[in-house]
């Protein structure tokens, strides 16, 4: 397994996946993001698929739309549900939290200390329950065809990603990808400004705050700026930093998942910080850009999968949708 296992940053094992891509070495690979999966809930993937011109293209167009005028982007309006991810977000509307369901104790939270980023997220065209907000036509021409682009492109590696999993958990190497059949994906592009940095380690202004995803499973494309930090599970409440590597993607486990293999797999809290030991001239945070694209089927009716639980370790959740539990996520925590 060493040769799949090229190193780790912080304990987050960094595996370069062309062995599981090539079949030359399948089970090594599958074996080594499953046991990242079951002990941090994160993994680095290089060799993943995405040539680094298809992403730093995808980062381009990032930039450019960031940079209109926010009245411009602001033609491409996220709806105020929560439960629309979709189109816009200016910077200091929304607020992550983490299992926050009392509405005086939400309002406070996000009150206390505003997400200082600003987001466009899109999806698949023709989906009928989450349509996408473009810009108008004739508005940055050629933005909507690259996020329709690296929205598929990133697909593909997803389902190669859920045939190692499976391959990992000794389960037909299309068990998983047969329940992510209709990609309810969501591809959201990020930008946090530059910020005071005492601001940032003081929690008096956030990036992102502590939280888990809720879907399968989350590829992340980030760049050099740094800040992305992991709860250690060992210790909650103690965070390590997931410093950027050269040509990886970062991978990690959502609730779902976490759900559907009977909490085999971890679904851990992250967030998005000051870089650690940063130091500026002028004191201020340099801006990140960062893509998210987060995995789910919201239709499929699953259970726990097998061989996640036996007589000694039994079922501990009913069979759900991901849609209803995506669902059941949102409307308690917006």
């Amino acid at each position: 397994m060493s040769d799949v296992k090229l190193g780790d940053v912080h304990g987050i094992p960094i595996i370069d996946f062309s062995a599981f891509s090539d079949g030359s070495r399948k089970q090594d690979v599958a074996d080594a993001m499953l046991n990242s999966f079951k002990t941090i809930g994160f993994v680095y993937l290089v060799n993943h698929g995405l040539s680094k011109e298809r992403i730093d293209k995808m980062f381009d167009w990032s930039k450019k739309f960031f940079a209109q005028p926010l009245e411009t982007k602001l033609l491409a309006p996220h709806p105020p549900s929560g439960a629309h991810h979709r189109g816009y977000s200016a910077p200091g509307v929304e607020k992550v939290v983490h299992d926050v369901h009392d509405t005086e104790e939400l309002a406070k939270t996000r009150a206390k200390a505003p997400d200082v980023k600003e987001s466009f997220e899109c999806g698949r065209e023709g989906d009928e329950t989450m349509a996408n907000i473009w810009l108008p036509d004739g508005i940055l021409p050629g933005f909507k065809e690259a996020c329709l682009d690296f929205f598929w492109a990133c697909y593909e590696v997803e389902l190669t990603i859920l045939r190692a999993l499976a391959v990992g958990l000794h389960l037909p190497e299309d068990y998983l990808v047969k329940y992510h059949a209709t990609p309810d994906n969501q591809l959201r592009l990020l930008h946090y400004p530059s910020v005071p940095m005492d601001k940032l380690r003081n929690d008096k202004v956030a990036r992102i705050g502590a939280h888990s995803d809720f879907d399968s499973i989350t590829l992340l494309m980030q760049d050099n700026a740094g800040g992305l930090e992991v709860e250690n599970l060992h210790k909650p409440g103690e965070f390590i930093s997931a410093t950027p590597v050269e040509g990886a993607i970062v991978v990690n486990a959502g609730d779902f998942l976490m759900r559907w293999s009977n909490d085999t797999i971890k679904s851990t809290i992250h967030r998005v910080r000051a870089p650690p030991n940063m130091i500026t001239k002028d004191g201020m945070t340099p801006e990140r850009y960062s893509i998210p694209y987060f995995c789910s089927d919201h239709d499929q009716v699953v259970d726990c999968l097998p061989g996640t639980f036996s007589l000694e370790n039994p079922k501990k959740y009913e069979p759900i949708s991901a849609g209803d539990y995506i669902r059941q996520r949102l409307a308690a925590n917006y």
